[in-house]
């Protein structure tokens, strides 16, 4: 607990904040500057990505399944109509993201199905009228993100794709709305105390829920809750000196969280089940408000929200997509390029929608360039051989295999050291409760 320092609050205010500055420093470089291979979205429109991700992506853990859409929602000029198309029952998901990181609604298959539908999207404590027949969401806060993802089958399906993203609209209910947009905290401000001043403006301009802004009160000693001029333009030199180490120290802290415990079981694959299950207070249509997926400690929450903002920015909750990592083989060495391997399934993962194993380089978690322009391997994938008994083998290896079956379940690997990623979508009970178990890699 704090003992109401400069130095520990701002620890604890970097904690809480991280996700809020954060987050919309993303939202503000995407917006000009695109994301990955989606280009740069503006306000209030959708940027799809058009061709799949390959290794001259440049974007770390790419997807090779889906293509992403990204809208950025700037609901201070008023409500905004989204019109989404219908996918013929193909997977495709909309999830809702406010400023503080908090995934509050999600439109798609599993949601809400695969039929068009229009929804309202409106700024909190909206009071108007919506059109007849329209549902609403509510945002919690006035700018939102929307990252869609629409299942792709390889080049021979991105007309399909192109289809949907062409019916993905957004257009204001009243237009002439003026928007304001993400407010510049002062330049001038010492960059030791830049991220007090981002997240004193910006967390008057989206305020968090209220029980956050009683958690927020306790920062009014190290100036947090002050208006108009920056309290952090020229501080008393030893008050800075504080807040300074605070700062670092409370950034260690998240850093410290996102850091294995070094007693995870040898070859296993990890998979937080619940790193997004921080959000409290707005739980929308397509998320579910139960015990099971919400953390009871609030503070606790803020430091999951904080580990999610830094290494998962914008991910969805576990019951709508899993993602597991791996580093080592089943004898707990690491993997490598210099090796062959296998992954056997006894029987598929068990999913509702899709899944898949992509293949990442290390530390830069690239897509690996390959002769076979093969990036991932999946339910999806034309050819695969399976055992007599359902099984699937999948093999891992630099080189292709010789035999040819082996060569129809090959994964190319990278020379050096290398870090797959299983995605489960639409993950059923078993893998959500545990009782599934992804099978360790196996070195031939």
């Amino acid at each position: 607990m704090s003992d109401g320092t400069p130095e520990s609050l701002a620890a604890d205010a970097y904690v809480y904040g991280y996700p809020l500055v954060a987050g919309l420093s993303a939202v503000e470089v995407t917006a000009a500057h695109g994301l990955g291979p989606v280009p740069p979205t503006g306000f209030n429109a959708f940027a799809h990505a058009r061709e799949l991700a390959t290794p001259q992506t440049r974007f770390v853990s790419a997807s090779n399944d889906t293509l992403y859409s990204i809208a950025h929602l700037d609901l201070s000029g008023g409500p905004i109509l989204l019109h989404t198309p219908d996918t013929g029952g193909a997977y495709g998901v909309l999830q809702f993201i406010d400023a503080w990181t908090d995934n509050f609604a999600y439109l798609g298959r599993r949601a809400t199905g695969t039929a068009a539908q229009t929804r309202l999207i409106v700024p909190p404590h909206w009071h108007g009228t919506p059109p007849e027949g329209v549902p609403v969401i509510v945002s919690p806060t006035v700018l939102a993100t929307v990252a869609g993802r629409n299942v792709c089958a390889g080049p021979e399906d991105l007309p399909r794709v192109h289809a949907l993203q062409r019916g993905l609209t957004l257009e204001p209910l009243e237009p002439g709305g003026i928007c304001a947009g993400v407010p510049e905290p002062d330049p001038d401000v010492p960059e030791d105390l830049a991220f007090l001043e981002r997240l004193r403006v910006w967390t008057a301009a989206f305020p968090p829920s209220e029980a956050d802004l009683a958690y927020e009160r306790r920062f009014a000693p190290i100036a947090l809750l002050d208006e108009g001029r920056s309290p952090y333009l020229a501080p008393e030199p030893g008050w800075a000196a504080a807040l300074a180490r605070g700062l670092a120290a409370g950034r260690e802290r998240v850093e410290a969280a996102t850091r294995p415990s070094g007693d995870e079981p040898t070859g296993e694959w990890a998979a937080n089940l619940h790193l997004f299950d921080y959000n409290l207070d707005h739980l929308g249509p397509g998320t579910l408000d139960e015990p099971g997926w919400r953390i009871p400690d609030r503070r606790a929450a803020y430091l999951t929200r904080a580990v999610a903002a830094r290494i998962s920015l914008w991910g969805n909750h576990a019951y709508e997509a899993v993602y597991a990592t791996t580093y080592q083989d089943a004898d707990g060495h690491p993997l490598t390029g210099a090796r062959a391997y296998t992954l056997r399934f006894e029987e598929p993962p068990p999913v509702d929608a899709f899944w898949s194993v992509t293949m990442y380089d290390v530390p830069d978690y690239h897509l690996v360039e390959n002769p076979a322009g093969r990036y991932s391997v999946g339910d999806r994938t034309p050819g695969l051989r399976y055992g007599p008994d359902g099984s699937l083998t999948l093999v891992l290896q630099r080189e292709r295999p010789t035999d040819p079956a082996e060569s129809a379940n090959w994964l190319p690997t990278p020379e050096g050291e290398f870090r797959p990623m299983i995605r489960l979508y639409q993950p059923r009970r078993e893998v959500l409760d545990g009782t599934y178990r992804l099978p360790p890699i196996r070195p031939c």
